[in-house]
Order: structure tokens, then sequence, then C-alpha cells
């Protein structure tokens, strides 16, 4: 995103001293020093939020918000929220589908006040900090208090996507066009190292909570407020980088974001008809979501497929998220190299042909075999980052220019919001043949599908169409 020209005017007339994709803000174009800052503080959004991510949705709340429903369920095992029986093991599961309607509510009209009043950094302070308090609430969720866990998770897991929707979308003002892959993937590789660092202090906490004097409930609990505590913390970082630009979508002086909350869903149905005026990123936007869709499925269906089809205990199981933490690093930082030598689309379709393989070496996996099953976390690390960092970098030259925030809410819905269809597929495939092994490998159809769609993208032509400049290797 970058300013409106030196007269003011969002019509063009005038010369853009930053011109049409520098990152600039309302005194000019930033110098390569101010552009590193922000860089830098960029980064620490996703050394902030990833550990809720790591620690509270992959590892702890589920089992722990389980156990608290069940012990509050009547003879039969069904708690009775807002007079719907529910069963107490589905409880999480549904929570969580529910996060994500809210989520998908909100973010594009989030991303249209954004773009309209130019204004991302109070829109992101508010989304994180919501977030973040509602998982430091987790402390006081004990005994048969349910409810109270399912909103505070609702809460945080719509706060978190609304949040990274404005977050991506500072991508293309603080980064050059050739140097996107390799912002996006430090970006990726910063939230890894807090996810595993986060993890293996939490870790400390759970296993020894015996030498602390701690139950094993209050060390869940510590350690699921700890997340919400380094979220808040780490925010501030980016809060005091980052600046705000002026767009060609900014409101009048007086008709800002209450002008913008006013006409949201307006400017909602405004966006959807854009993106309609840009096919190719469209065909971008629907090869991610597919091949997106088996990524997030592989990664929430691993612990399932280990314990029940491979007999793992969860000792193992937690130690292969670590391990795929700390490869995610090297694994992003890797990539980025890759596709400054390759382009970032080759280099994705390499990590989807990569994915194809971990799947079918998964569906061969011998029970109570901890080692390989280590190696497939291990491949799964390594491609895991990379994957997503450029995906990212990659659809910001997808974006026209001044709609960064509306846009990337669309793709942030693809990443969150859709992201039904693979355990649905995973489900089914189980609920017809009874084996995990044939609904691991289901899962297949998706970067089968992904690669061939991405592959037929035409990228170069697809950026200059969005109206931007064509880095030379993407």
């Amino acid at each position: 995103m970058t300013d409106v020209d030196n007269t003011g005017r969002p019509d063009g007339h005038g010369a853009d001293p930053a011109g049409p994709d520098s990152p600039a803000g309302p005194e000019g174009p930033a110098s390569p020093a101010e552009r590193r800052r922000e860089q830098r503080g960029w980064y620490f959004y996703d050394f902030a939020c990833s550990v809720y991510s790591t620690s509270v949705l992959t590892v702890f709340l589920g089992p722990y918000l389980t156990s608290v429903a069940k012990a509050a369920a009547d003879p039969e095992g069904f708690v009775h929220p807002l007079g719907i029986p529910v069963r107490a093991g589905s409880l999480f599961a549904y929570a969580v589908s529910a996060s994500i309607v809210v989520a998908v509510l909100a973010m594009p009209l989030v991303g249209a006040m954004a773009d309209r009043t130019g204004r991302k950094k109070p829109l992101l302070a508010a989304a994180a900090y919501v977030g973040a308090t509602a998982t430091t609430g987790m402390f006081f969720l004990e005994g048969e208090r349910y409810l109270l866990g399912a909103f505070l998770l609702i809460v945080a897991n719509a706060s978190l996507s609304v949040s990274m929707v404005l977050y991506n979308a500072y991508l293309p003002q603080i980064a050059e066009p050739e140097e996107r892959d390799t912002v996006s993937s430090r970006g990726w590789a910063f939230g890894y190292t807090s996810g595993a660092l986060v993890l293996v202090l939490n870790l400390v906490v759970y296993t020894g909570h015996d030498s602390f004097g701690l139950s094993e409930g209050d060390a869940v609990r510590i350690c699921l407020a700890s997340a919400g505590l380094w979220w808040g913390a780490f925010t501030l970082v980016p809060l005091r980088r980052l600046r705000d630009r002026r767009t060609d979508l900014a409101a009048p002086a007086g008709h800002g974001a209450e002008g913008a909350v006013g006409s949201g869903w307006k400017q909602l149905r405004a966006t959807l008809r854009d993106m309609r005026r840009h096919p190719l990123t469209l065909s971008f936007l629907l090869a991610y979501l597919i091949y997106n869709d088996g990524v997030q499925t592989v990664i929430s269906q691993a612990s399932v497929y280990g314990s029940e089809e491979l007999g793992l205990d969860q000792t193992t199981l937690i130690t292969a998220v670590l391990l795929v933490q700390v490869l995610a690093v090297a694994g992003a930082l890797g990539m980025g190299r890759m596709a400054r030598s390759y382009g970032a689309k080759r280099t994705i379709l390499a990590s989807l042909a990569v994915w194809t393989g971990i799947l079918a070496a998964g569906y061969f996996l011998p029970a109570d075999a901890p080692v390989f099953f280590y190696c497939l976390a291990a491949a799964i690390g390594l491609v895991l980052g990379g994957s997503q960092a450029l995906s990212r970098s990659l659809f910001s030259h997808l974006v026209p220019r001044g709609k960064e925030a509306e846009y990337f809410s669309a793709y942030e819905m693809s990443d969150r919001g859709l992201s039904w269809l693979g355990p649905l597929v995973f489900g089914l495939a189980y609920q017809v043949t009874g084996s995990y092994r044939d609904a691991i490998i289901s899962l297949v159809i998706f970067f089968a599908v992904g690669f061939v769609l991405l592959a037929r993208v035409p990228v170069r032509q697809a950026v200059a169409a969005a109206g931007n400049p064509v880095p030379d290797r993407i």
C-alpha cells in the first residue's frame, strides 16, 4: 500500500513519488533503514501470536477443555449449552467451528475498514489484545466451566484470524517486490521459533508439575495463560515499529472509521465484484484454498493418526510437534533461498510434490515405531513453513494497489474460514473404510489438484494484471 499522490487526490492526477509499488509512508518513500526497521517489527507479530497456535490449539486446550466438559456432563455424557445437547467430546471441535464462522463474518469487514481508513495498526492492536486477553483468561478454566472455555476459545481463535488479515496486509507496504519471499519466510521462521521455545518451557512446567507443587490441571492452565501473556507482550514490538499509510481508498476527513463501519457490507460486496476483475488472482486463491486445506488437515489429524492408527503415546506426539516447530524454521528460511533462485511458484510446486510423498510414506508407516513417525514429522517441518510463507508472498504480488487488507481478508478466509473440507474428506474416508490409513491417503487429492491449478496460473501475467511491477524471479 502506498500514499496518494502529492496533490492528495485519489484520482491519480499528479506525480506519485513513491512509484506504483514502493513501500512508502505519508512523508514519501521509506529509506532502506526505515524499511528494515519496519520489517524487523513485522516479524515479531508472528513471534507473538504463533505460541497460541502451537501451545494452546495444537497441544493443551483440546484435551483439557474436553476433560472440563466431561466433568460437567450428565450421565449420558452430554452437556447442554443454551439447552442444546452436545456430546462432551465434541465441544472442542464445535467451538473451533464456531470461531471460524465468527472470523469469516468479521475478516472482510475489518479488511475493508482498514483499507478505507488507512489505519491498520489500531485495528491490529484491538484484534491482538482481545485475543491475548481471552487466552490469558483461560487460566480461570477449571472445574465445570466448559462454557467459559468454549467462549474464550471462540474469541481467541476469531481474533487471531482477524489480526492475521491486518498483519499480512502490511507485507506489500514494508517490502519491495523482490524482497517479499525472504521477508515472508523470515516472519514464518520467527513464528516457529517462538512456538518451539514456549512449547519447551510449557513442557517443562507440565511434565515437572509435581516438583513445582502444582496439580496437572494447574500446570495446563499456567501454560494456556502464558501463551496469552506472550502474545500480548511481544505485540508491542510491531505496534511501535509499523506505520500506517494513507491509501487511494481512504475516506475523506471526518468520514473515517465511522463511515467505514457504516458501509462495511457495501464495501465487502464491492470487494467481491472487484476480485472478479482479476481472474488470475482468483485462480491462485482457488489453488491455494485447495492445497492449503490439505496442509491444515494433515497438521490437525496427524496426532489422531499417530495415536489411533500407530499406537503412539502422548509424549511421542508432543515431541513430534516440537520437532515440526524447530525444523519449520530451517524449512521456511531454506525455501525462501530456493525461491530467490527458482521463483516462488516453482518452489511451492516442489513443496506440494514433497507433501504428496509424505502422505504416501505415512500410509505405509509401521505401528509402534516412533522413530519413523519422527522422520515423517521432520519432513513435514521442512516443507510446512516454506510452503505457507511463499504462498503469502506470492499472493502479495497479485493484490491490486490500495486493497491489500481487503484481498488478504479473502486470503485469510481461504486459510482459516474454509478449512472444513479436508477434515470432512478425512472423516468420510474413515467412516466408509474404517481405516485411518485410507483416510490419510485420501488427502493426496488436495495436493494433486492444488498442484495442477497452481501450475496453470501464469503468475507473471497475473502480477502485471494486478498493476504491480513484475519481479525478475517469481
